[in-house]
């Protein structure tokens, strides 16, 4: 049985969720923004017919059983928490509240109304991480030593930087690591595990930014494993389209090492042989490989009892207490155990 979807938004992002459910063969039935032009348009792209500028106007007059927020972080905690007193599933954008103790909130939130809540988080959802994810779980691999990714995507250069799609990135106060690394903070856990450690290095290249836009960051996981974040988003990298992937990958194993360049192909080089193709199903349509389209069929099939849940709000609040230890790690110039580390004194 298909849920009453609704959505709440409609910003920049909101297409490629439309975009998703049209994919998942779900139709969202009422589409809520404040700006009712925008929704309008938006509407009308998509074959919305119900158009609302109250999410509880329309959360009561539609009566949806899931609630898609496409929202930046400071207008999410209100409608999320009022989705979740009517016991409504709820997907939630990210960056996942303004601060640490808001997203928390939302979590425990949840599950005091004992109601689904995940975060849009989709990077782990992209066919290049769930096929590295499968071959790690099936052994092909051996011994994961560590991965490397380098975030090229080119689009942070000089005093337009940004304005065309996303202009509020000017702004923000913290900009890399909030708003792009958490993807990869979640990704690097869904393929190596848990983080004992961090150690960062965070710059600000172009002046015209309020916050950082450049930075490395190194991962130190539980069974001894190393990730390197190199993140630039001045710099471009080879890629028909360099928002694709959004930069290139290494995946390093006993057995040889994995890359991932900006097409989107993945390159295995068994150790000591020659680079040779993997050849995998990476072209569907959507933004980012079909990662919406993965993300929110992932909830649909949890919904009706087929999976266990990836990225519910307590499950993601992880990923936000590795994102502070990275700010805290720059501001201190010292590495942050994670076990000594209380991310609600240094959020």
């Amino acid at each position: 049985m298909q849920p009453r979807l609704a959505m709440v938004g409609a910003g920049y992002f909101a297409q490629f969720q439309l975009e998703g459910w049209r994919d998942c063969g779900v139709p969202v039935l009422a589409l809520c923004d404040t700006d009712r032009a925008r929704a309008d348009a938006l509407g009308a792209r998509f074959q919305v017919q119900d158009i609302y500028t109250s999410a509880v106007a329309m959360m009561d007059a539609v009566r949806p059983t899931l609630l898609d927020v496409v929202l930046p972080p400071a207008a999410q905690a209100d409608v999320v928490h009022a989705a979740l007193e009517r016991g409504i599933a709820t997907i939630c954008q990210k960056p996942f509240g303004t601060d640490l103790q808001q997203a928390s909130a939302m979590a425990a939130k949840a599950t005091q109304c004992a109601t689904t809540l995940v975060i849009h988080e989709n990077f782990r959802f992209t066919p290049w991480f769930r096929e590295c994810k499968r071959l790690i779980d099936a052994g092909f691999f051996g011994r994961v030593f560590g991965i490397t990714f380098r975030l090229r995507p080119g689009d942070g250069q000089g005093p337009r930087a940004y304005l065309d799609r996303q202009p509020y990135f000017q702004t923000m106060p913290q900009l890399l690591v909030r708003e792009t690394a958490v993807h990869f903070i979640d990704t690097f856990r869904y393929l190596l595990g848990e983080v004992r450690a961090v150690t960062a290095r965070l710059r600000r290249l172009n002046p015209v930014i309020a916050a950082e836009d450049a930075g490395l960051i190194l991962f130190e996981f539980d069974d001894d494993g190393c990730g390197l974040f190199d993140g630039n988003r001045l710099s471009d990298h080879a890629a028909d389209n360099p928002r694709l992937t959004m930069g290139e990958m290494w995946l390093e194993g006993e057995r040889g090492v994995m890359r991932l360049d900006g097409n989107a192909g993945l390159w295995w080089k068994p150790h000591q042989e020659p680079e040779h193709e993997h050849i995998y199903p990476h072209n569907a349509p959507g933004a980012f490989g079909g990662a919406c389209t993965a993300l929110q069929a992932h909830v649909l099939a949890h919904l009706a009892g087929a999976a266990a849940l990836e990225n519910s709000a307590q499950d993601y609040l992880a990923n936000l207490h590795v994102q502070a230890a990275v700010y805290h790690s720059h501001q201190t110039g010292r590495r942050v155990p994670m076990a000594q580390f209380d991310p609600y004194s240094n959020p």
